[in-house]
C-alpha cells in the first residue's frame, strides 16, 4: 500500500459519507455535500500527482483510480437527478453516464487485446472531466428549489460537459475504430 493508493481508497471510502451528507435534512447539507464531492476530486488530482512525482505508480492503483472517478462522478450524477426531476437535466446525465460505461467498456476491451495505449486520455477527456466537476460541484452546493443564476450556472456546465462527453466518445470510438472493425468480422465467444 503506498501513499496514491490509500488516497484512491480514501475517495472511496468517501461515497457514503457523500451520499449521507446530501441527504441529511437541513439547509446547509446542499453545500456540506458539494464540500466532500471538492474533497474528492481534491485526493483525485492529488493521488495521480503523487503517483507521477513519488515514482508510486502501480497496476492496481491504475485499475482503481478510474473506478473510484467513475463511482463518485456516477453516483453524484444519480443523487442530482433524483433532486432536478427535469428531462433537461436526466438527458444528458445519461448522455453522461452512458458514455462513462461506453469508454470503460472499450478501455477493458482494448486492454484485452494489448492496446490499451490507442485509447488513452485526450486533451478533450480531461477538459471533459474539468467542466464536469465544476458543473456538479456547482449543482450540489445549490438548491435546485430556490433555483436561481448559480443553478442556470449549473445546467450550462453540465450541458457542456455532456457536448465535451459525446465528443470524447467520438475520438475514442474513432481511434479504437480499426480494432472493433477486425473483431466484428472475426468469429469469436457466444455469451
Amino acid at each position: 500500500m503506498n501513499i496514491p493508493n490509500a488516497l484512491t481508497l480514501f475517495r472511496i471510502a468517501l461515497i457514503p459519507v457523500f451520499v449521507a451528507v446530501f441527504y441529511l435534512p437541513f439547509s446547509w447539507s446542499f453545500l456540506a455535500s458539494a464540500v466532500v464531492f471538492v474533497l474528492a476530486a481534491v485526493t483525485d488530482w492529488l493521488d495521480g500527482y503523487l503517483a507521477r512525482r513519488l515514482d508510486q505508480s502501480t497496476s492496481f492503483g491504475a485499475f482503481l483510480d478510474p473506478v473510484a472517478d467513475k463511482l463518485m462522478v456516477v453516483i453524484a450524477i444519480v443523487l442530482l437527478v433524483t433532486e432536478q426531476k427535469t428531462a433537461w437535466f436526466t438527458i444528458p446525465a445519461l448522455v453522461v453516464v452512458g458514455r462513462e460505461i461506453l469508454v470503460s467498456a472499450l478501455r477493458e476491451w482494448m486492454a484485452e487485446i494489448g492496446k490499451r495505449t490507442s485509447v488513452a486520455v485526450s486533451w478533450v477527456g480531461k477538459v471533459k472531466t474539468f467542466v464536469q466537476m465544476l458543473a456538479i460541484i456547482t449543482l450540489l452546493a445549490v438548491d435546485p428549489d430556490k433555483g436561481g443564476p448559480w443553478l442556470a450556472l449549473g445546467y450550462i456546465l453540465f450541458y457542456a460537459a455532456a457536448a465535451l462527453t459525446l465528443w470524447s466518445a467520438v475520438l475514442y470510438v474513432r481511434a479504437a475504430w480499426g480494432d472493433l472493425s477486425d473483431a466484428a468480422t472475426r468469429p469469436g465467444r457466444v455469451n
